[in-house]
């Protein structure tokens, strides 16, 4: 069999991982646009802040390739696929004949159409290592930075920066940090911990046009800046798939195997969409874990083994400066409080379901008994729930069920 594998990051090792453990002898071939070994793009903030380096970023060995046997073209962009003649065409014409190919391209970062963006001079994003490194030669000590988006992206990037540089202010035309995965009461503590951390906040709000290290905010309020970056969000990169005739919804349409609607074509990670098994909607989930689990589903099944991945679910676990939550599944239905002066927990119950939850602060020990709890969709009637909620504990589920989960 000759696989090809169309990325080089979570998706695709899972991907490598699955085949093998199926098949030890086809051919696998990895094509990437970024000529780095595989690493944990999570880690790039880390990396500007001094907390690690560029081999610990590596999210396999020095020696993964050529144990897994497998041959990468990386540095090289993939032009076109021909699904009819089972071909990947490259940048200069060269073309790789393949019998399975998974699609694993990743995505974007979005850059809006802001008036006088072509203005500013010092301008990134901070997506990928490369912008990571480009951004990094830009800041000085004295660097006043303006990043355009409060979300995850935006707000790592602040943490990555902000002991370096003179000053950080950050814009989002959400009325909170963290819209996509916190709640208002989640978001205001997150927001006066970094503000203690020296950030400044422009909520409800966003840049109305540019002119050179000026931005002129909608509501009329200027910022001054010598460094901007940009964080408003991310796009699929549907373009292979889509221009081939597959199916493209948000993200690559494909089925619980990870095949897209071309023949011997799988998608998986941040170019495709899943099914969100906590709110029964497709969508696309930018998330590593989930981008593995994919990748890895696909590889089996190219290999010939049955499998499926139904069980996607969005789940964030991370930290700022210090201050750390997790947040995992869809927050719908009836939402329950517990807090103190250190720590917010809100869950979310539907149709005596848990469906999500946000924890923030020193409450995070066990945290996988809710995760179980929302992907094993386990009737709340059948445990302790209110002991579950003030301290996650094994004993709160019924002998029986502890019996199931523990083997005696």
């Amino acid at each position: 069999m000759e696989y090809v594998i169309l990325g080089n990051s979570a998706a695709a090792v899972g991907c490598i991982e699955g085949i093998r453990s199926v098949d030890r002898e086809g051919s696998i071939t990895v094509v990437a646009s970024e000529p780095y070994h595989t690493y944990s793009r999570p880690l790039i903030s880390y990396l500007l802040e001094g907390k690690t380096d560029l081999e610990r970023m590596k999210y396999r060995p020095d020696s993964y390739y050529e144990e897994m046997g497998v041959r990468t073209r990386l540095g090289v962009r993939a032009a076109a696929l021909q699904p009819e003649e089972h071909k990947v065409v490259l940048e200069g014409g060269e073309e790789l004949s393949y019998d399975k190919l998974l699609v694993a391209t990743g995505s974007t970062p979005f850059v809006p159409p802001l008036e006088g963006l072509d203005t500013v001079e010092k301008q990134f994003t901070f997506l990928s290592l490369d912008d990571g490194k480009k951004l990094e030669a830009a800041l000085t000590p004295e660097s006043r930075v303006f990043i355009l988006g409060a979300g995850l992206i935006g707000l790592k990037c602040a943490e990555g920066i902000a002991r370096r540089v003179r000053s950080v202010e950050v814009a989002d035309l959400a009325n909170q940090v963290l819209p996509s995965i916190l709640d208002e009461e989640g978001a205001k503590r997150v927001q006066a911990h970094l503000e203690k951390q020296g950030l400044t906040f422009h909520l409800g709000d966003t840049v109305a046009r540019f002119s050179g290290n000026t931005a002129t905010l909608q509501s009329g309020a200027s910022v001054n800046f010598d460094v901007l970056v940009l964080a408003v969000g991310v796009r699929p990169n549907v373009s292979l798939v889509q221009d081939a005739g597959g199916r493209v919804e948000r993200g690559v349409v494909i089925d619980s195997t990870g095949l897209t609607t071309l023949p011997d074509v799988y998608a998986a990670g941040d170019c495709c969409q899943s099914y969100d098994s906590t709110s029964g909607e497709n969508k696309v989930l930018a998330l590593l874990p989930n981008a593995y689990f994919q990748g890895e589903c696909a590889g089996k099944t190219m290999a010939g083994e049955a499998s499926s991945f139904t069980r996607a679910m969005p789940m964030n676990a991370i930290g700022f400066f210090g201050l750390h939550l997790i947040t995992a599944g869809s927050y719908r239905g009836k939402k329950l409080v517990e807090e103190d002066g250190k720590n917010y927990k809100a869950f979310f119950v539907e149709d005596g379901l848990l469906k999500g939850y946000i924890l923030l602060g020193d409450c995070l020990e066990n945290a996988g008994i809710y995760t179980a709890l929302i992907r094993e969709q386990t009737p709340l009637n059948t445990v302790d729930f209110s002991l579950l909620r003030e301290h996650p504990q094994f004993m709160a589920f019924s002998q029986a069920k502890r019996r199931e989960m523990f083997g005696r």
